[in-house]
């Protein structure tokens, strides 16, 4: 597998990221190795906070909420999914899958930081992902929240604004992240924000992960991932620790996801579930105190001291 590296020269001017990196080699499922990249703030014996960005983000997206949760006494864990951020970049949009993405998480979550006691947040592919690795280790995790995300199997039918957005990826001569998610957002980004969602990918050859990833998700139950899928829902159906759903109230895309969690997971009843009002598609850009509020008051509200398991 051939794989690229953005230069540590892209982010030195990156605003609000003055976080340490950190880094992991893991296996590429292909002969060789991928070095992925790693936030891990906040006191290392707390319980882990597990936040998991989607696309095309990268671990920027969280840069306002992990103080927040580290204030809290959490320790946050905020990984580089595999062709974004500070982590490796296969060239080749056959590289990537939706099973080797799993992997790769799976390897780093659990074979090498070996987390557990684990509070969930994903996002968009951060949700398809780590559903995935629930489903593998549910007692790795006490509580999970998610939003503006989804465990499609190909049964239903995609929205007619995800199967644009599928569209787009695949055949736009030109991919500009920075844009992209400033325009799936309710507020706008700086100037310096957009820049910050740049830095990763200088160049389209970068961009390989990022313009494969929406063809990945399953739109069909002939799709490779289906079968995965659906058998992961057979776990969380079955899931009855915490689990909150924090969607917001204007992305079309997601609009209506959150409906068959709470339809089948049986954490999610007698919950607080909340709608994140005025927050687009990324709501950690648009609310993330309020949604980094949510996760502490969950967290504190769901703790063994509270009676609760």
């Amino acid at each position: 597998m051939d794989t690229i590296r953005t230069p540590d020269t892209q982010f030195v001017n990156v605003v609000d990221y003055g976080f340490k990196p950190n880094y992991q080699e893991i296996n590429d499922q292909d002969g060789g190795t991928l070095r992925v990249h790693y936030l891990d703030e906040g006191p290392a014996g707390a319980n882990p906070v597990l936040l998991l960005h989607g696309e095309p983000s990268w671990s920027y997206l969280y840069r306002h909420m992990i103080p927040v949760l580290v204030e809290e006494g959490h320790r946050v864990i905020v990984p580089d999914l595999v062709g974004f951020g500070k982590s490796d970049k296969p060239l080749e949009q056959t590289d990537y899958s939706y099973a080797r993405h799993v992997e790769w998480m799976r390897e780093l979550i659990f074979d090498h930081l070996d987390l557990s006691s684990i509070t969930f947040f994903g996002q968009d592919w951060g949700g398809l992902i780590g559903l995935r690795l629930i489903a593998q280790k549910p007692d790795r995790y006490d509580r999970v929240v998610i939003g503006n995300t989804g465990l499609p199997t190909g049964k239903g039918e995609a929205t007619e604004a995800f199967l644009a957005w599928q569209k787009f990826s695949q055949t736009a001569p030109e991919f500009p992240i920075g844009k992209l998610i400033n325009s799936a957002c309710i507020r706008d980004l700086t100037e310096d924000e957009i820049q910050a969602y740049d830095a990763p990918f200088p160049t389209d050859e970068y961009k390989a992960g990022a313009r494969i990833f929406p063809s990945l998700v399953p739109t069909s139950i002939d799709d490779p991932a289906s079968q995965d899928n659906i058998a992961a829902w057979e776990v969380l159906s079955e899931y009855e620790k915490p689990f909150l759903l924090a969607f917001s109230d204007s992305d079309p895309v997601t609009k209506g996801g959150d409906a068959p969690f709470y339809a089948k997971v049986p954490g999610t009843q007698g919950r607080n579930h909340v709608t994140i009002e005025n927050a687009g598609h990324f709501l950690q850009e648009d609310k993330s105190k309020e949604l980094a509020t949510i996760m502490n008051d969950f967290i504190a509200s769901t703790s063994p001291e509270k009676g609760e398991r």
